[in-house]
């Protein structure tokens, strides 16, 4: 593994964020002037590959990267926050369903947060005044 994908790899497992390339390549740019966008991407996409990095694709979000915990997450359908969930592991109960072997699932759970509960809740409030 080159130094900088070492690099990629700490930034990521030491983050309790779900950090984006760009989030990812400012860390590392703090220490490293001559780190480059291109770079941080190659280095992404072969962690990614390799198994050693988890990559989560939300819609009309930029993709955003994780360590390999066994962990899920919840999905704020209004603003897009991601937030880490500890579940029981259903590995087992899932592959019993499917005909084919599976190597892992990715368990998002879409809903609403406090903050944007509040918000819709504020908003409700304006208007029936």
């Amino acid at each position: 593994m080159t130094k900088n994908a070492r690099q990629i790899l700490k930034v990521i497992d030491d983050s309790s964020e779900h950090l984006t390339t760009e989030q990812i390549f400012l860390r590392l740019k703090e220490n490293n002037q001559g780190m480059a966008m291109a770079t941080v991407y190659n280095n992404l996409s072969a962690l990614y590959k390799q198994g050693l990095i988890r990559k989560i694709s939300l819609e009309g979000y930029p993709d955003r990267y994780d360590n390999i915990r066994k962990h899920d997450h919840l999905v704020c359908r209004n603003c897009g926050k991601l937030s880490d969930i500890l579940l029981e592991d259903l590995t087992e109960k899932l592959q019993k369903q499917v005909d084919i072997h599976m190597l892992s699932y990715d368990l998002k759970i879409n809903y609403i947060c406090k903050d944007c509960l509040k918000k819709e809740q504020e908003l409700r409030g304006r208007h029936t005044t």
